[in-house]
């Protein structure tokens, strides 16, 4: 659709610095932008764009000036513009509605209003299924699992599938029946191939809220508090209870047992092996706070050069060692 900038600007919550008459029908990146587009500028990095992109008006923080942009200046850039490429494009629209005649929905199971499911899809026995939900090609909801409303299940995703749970004895690992399930709460978001055990008693749990991006794993028995956000390729180990509001980046190991508390940020690649108290943010493997772990980068970059000054020491030494026998 076509809007003027000072609609946008309304629809959004932002306030027009330049000419709201102008149209704009479109959004796009500061560099592909063109002068039918608006963009939008939240990390200070890519500030020098604004004085190369074509855009018609471009998302800005209050405290951002520009003598050549038409801005819609706000408090929070990266919300308005998911707002302004709801205004301008709308949210996908699905090719049918309701259950696809080639998804297998199981008798016993129950499904909400307005929820779809497109092709492929595999809901088990006794499965729960809330209202206005979207299940993409081929996810998979195991036997007696509860899914809540508005949830989204990208395709290949699989929710209920047998904890990673065995008992070794003699050298053999003999397989602990997985007799929970796992409980999805309401506004939740599912990844493509992320995989999501059910629980060897009781339920594994995602809360309200919570985002799972593709490929991520949690493992049995685990609880993700509300409002989580769990980046690509993180695994979660079994039994481990997050809190509301934590952060885990691209491939962070959690391992299992762990208390992980609110607010928690984890920076990409880190390892958590312990538990982790409130408003804490970790970096590193094994996983360290903040300002612990840049000084350790610090040291760890320095290594080569610290080990060539030790070789020099320990010669040194030996000289003076051997000077004093003789």
């Amino acid at each position: 659709m076509t809007i003027t900038l000072g609609k946008l600007a309304e629809t959004i919550g932002a306030e027009v610095a330049g000419d709201s008459a102008i149209e704009v029908s479109g959004v796009a990146t500061l560099e592909t932008a063109g002068p039918k587009d608006i963009s939008f500028l939240s990390n200070p990095q890519y500030a020098k764009l604004l004085e190369t992109t074509q855009a018609a008006a471009v998302i800005v923080s209050r405290g951002v000036k520009s003598e050549r942009l038409n801005l819609l200046k706000t408090a929070d850039p990266y919300l308005a513009f998911s707002k302004a490429v709801i205004a301008l494009h709308g949210h996908r629209r699905h090719p049918h509605n309701g259950i696809h005649a080639q998804a297998f929905v199981d008798p016993t199971a129950t499904i909400g209003e307005n929820t779809i499911a497109y092709p492929g899809v595999f809901v088990g026995p006794r499965v729960k299924i809330g209202r206005d939900c979207i299940l993409y090609p081929n996810a998979v909801i195991y036997d007696d699992c509860v899914i809540g409303d508005r949830v989204i299940v990208h395709a290949g995703a699989s929710i209920g599938h047998d904890g990673f749970g065995f008992a070794t004895s003699k050298g053999v690992h003999h397989k602990i029946p997985q007799i929970g399930n796992t409980v999805i709460e309401d506004d939740v978001e599912i990844g493509a191939n992320a995989a999501i055990q059910r629980a060897a008693m009781g339920s594994t749990f995602i809360g309200k809220g919570s985002k799972v991006d593709s490929l991520v794993s949690i493992g049995h028995g685990v609880r993700v508090g509300d409002h989580a956000l769990l980046v690509s390729q993180a695994g979660i180990a079994g039994s481990t209870t997050l809190g509301h509001h934590v952060t885990l980046g691209g491939q962070v190991g959690v391992a299992g047992h762990l208390s992980i508390g609110n607010h928690v940020t984890v920076a990409a690649q880190g390892g958590i092996i312990g538990d982790v108290e409130d408003q804490m943010t970790l970096l590193g493997a094994p996983a360290m706070p903040l300002h612990e772990a840049r000084r350790v980068y610090v040291v760890f970059r320095k290594l080569p050069e610290l080990l060539a000054r030790l070789k020099q020491l320990e010669e040194q030494v030996a000289e003076l060692a051997a000077d004093r026998s003789k």
